[in-house]
């Protein structure tokens, strides 16, 4: 499939960099580059992105306001790639909706396994069931919508991909380590602070309460499991 690649980032030289190893990535890959926050708004309202590297520190609005839009309308991936190290700007990016934050200067290969990492789990598994049910929650697997007690709760792919994990195996204790490499690949084995983000940020949406979870519990030390309220634990429908 063709990749379309918006990078927003007025270092010319970075953008090129990156440009050029989604190329020798994706041979087919579409890249468009803006150097302004406006500049990347108007590519997102024209163009159709499949993959977004988003800068913090760009000419009006920022990085941070660019992911907080880009989030109220589309649920492509987003990687922040910024020099903003503090782990109150990663949390901060992750609460607006980003996928994945890499700071600067940073190392090549890491960037591109980072964005193969978020166009695999993007990427429809037609072999799949149709969806996936356990307690009041349903996932459809091949739109990736999701439902809690019929509601449709909004998703971003990342956050979508770690709750599909959690359900597939409802009522089993899922190591932190496990999550870690099934969701965001081998490379993030011990990066828990990625995963204690997501689990509270899922835990929100799914409208869970952080003291007394009905839907995700900690196993303190172990990792998390997926509470299925229902006799057989889980199912596949469709």
């Amino acid at each position: 499939m063709t990749l379309n690649l918006l990078i927003a980032d007025d270092a010319r030289d970075v953008a090129e960099v990156v440009a050029f190893g989604a190329r020798m990535t994706w041979p087919d890959c579409q890249v468009t580059i803006a150097a302004s926050g406006e500049e990347a708004l108007r590519r997102v309202a024209e163009e159709s992105a499949d993959l977004v590297v988003l800068d913090v520190a760009l000419p009006p609005p920022n990085g941070f306001e660019i992911c907080r839009r880009i989030r109220a309308i589309s649920r492509v991936p987003i990687l922040i790639l910024t020099v903003c190290d503090s782990t109150l700007d990663k949390v901060r990016a992750f609460d607006l909706g980003a996928d994945d934050y890499l700071t600067k200067p940073f190392d090549h290969l890491e960037l591109l396994a980072r964005l193969r990492a978020l166009v695999r789990r993007t990427r429809r598994d037609f072999g799949a069931p149709a969806s996936l049910r356990a307690s009041d929650v349903t996932l459809d697997v091949v739109t990736h919508e999701v439902r809690v007690r019929g509601e449709v709760i909004q998703l971003t792919s990342t956050e979508y991909r770690l709750l599909e994990e959690l359900v597939r195996h409802a009522g089993t204790v899922l190591p932190h380590q496990f999550l870690l490499t099934q969701v965001w690949g081998p490379g993030y084995g011990g990066d828990a602070g990625y995963l204690k983000v997501f689990v509270r940020r899922l835990r929100h949406k799914l409208g869970d309460d952080v003291k007394h979870p009905h839907y995700i519990q900690t196993e303190w030390g172990i990792g998390y499991r997926f509470v299925a309220s229902s006799p057989c634990g889980f199912g596949y429908t469709g």
